[in-house]
């Protein structure tokens, strides 16, 4: 199975790119970049960081930092539960499912 790709036009503060992307990859592709575009634009509006290349890097920084947190989020839940679960079963009397 053959993945075709297509060039897609994309728009981030107010310059256009193109970028080559799998047509069923394409809405996810528009998604990133509209996301981009406005984390860009609201780096650009508070007016502390300057020139377009600046600009870029503080949001890649700050989407990365916000995947990150997410990420550990999740892992740090999932332990809350485990332990919450082995609890449960000692108070049940059940052995421990690890």
């Amino acid at each position: 199975m053959s993945q075709q790709s297509t060039t897609v036009e994309v728009r981030i503060l107010d310059k256009e790119y193109l970028v080559a992307c799998p047509e069923e990859e394409q809405e996810a592709l528009l998604r990133a970049a509209r996301h981009l575009d406005g984390k860009m634009r609201e780096i650009r509006s508070s007016g502390k960081v300057f020139g377009t290349e600046r600009i870029a890097v503080m949001a890649a920084l700050n989407i990365t930092h916000a995947l990150l947190e997410r990420d550990t989020m999740s892992g740090a839940t999932s332990t809350i539960l485990r332990a919450m679960d082995d609890r449960l079963d000692k108070a049940l009397g059940e052995p421990s499912g690890n």
